[in-house]
């Protein structure tokens, strides 16, 4: 397995996400609200600003591996369904917008998982749709996380205008991936089934 910055910054990112999850099971008596909520958002932003920069340094220092390449968007997904599941619990986001999301990674993950085993890849390369939700639900986050007016903005209704446009961004960019999948679906499913060799 190889290790450098990118990499390590991965890692990282991954290791965080017990953190912060682990920040809304400290007792209220140890740490108020609005500064777990202050320390949660921030630990977000700081693993999607790694998320951005390990990615730079991996292409920049031409340190692209196939394992960095398998292992970025898994972190990337391990911290949106965590923070989905704390924002759930807490009643700051609603069931069905999580569940579009995390079902949508999901479905997205196994059908690449696919076509990178029959060689085409390629259709389901990332497409500036998954940019935008991607974009959306990551200043969505943390807004929500925070939950309280930061200089005047209302984050919470910015964090709950944009998981709406993340959800519908969400699905829209797997309906575009499942149709440039489809022909290699429908090619697949006709294929006669080879019987077992007498």
């Amino acid at each position: 397995m190889p290790i450098n910055l990118p990499i390590a910054l991965t890692w990282l990112r991954i290791a965080m996400i017990p953190l912060v999850v682990g920040l809304f099971y400290i007792p209220g008596s140890w740490l108020s609200m609005p500064v777990r909520d202050a320390v949660a958002a921030l630990a977000f932003i700081i693993a999607a600003l790694t998320d951005w920069f390990d990615g730079w340094l991996a292409r920049r220092w031409n340190q692209t591996s196939s394992f960095g390449a398998f292992l970025d968007p898994v972190a990337d997904k391990l911290m949106v369904c965590a923070a989905l599941l704390i924002l759930l619990d807490l009643g700051r986001v609603d069931a069905f917008i999580a569940l579009i999301i995390i079902g949508r990674e999901i479905t997205i993950s196994a059908l690449r998982e696919w076509m990178a085993k029959i060689g085409a890849s390629g259709s389901v390369a990332v497409h500036r749709l998954g940019k935008f939700k991607t974009a959306a639900q990551m200043i969505a986050i943390p807004c929500l996380l925070y939950w309280q007016p930061l200089y005047g903005l209302p984050t919470q209704w910015i964090g709950q205008i944009l998981i709406v446009i993340a959800a519908i961004l969400t699905v829209w960019s797997m309906c575009y991936y499942l149709n440039r999948a489809w022909p290699e679906i429908r090619s697949r499913a006709d294929a006669p089934k080879q019987g077992p060799k007498q």
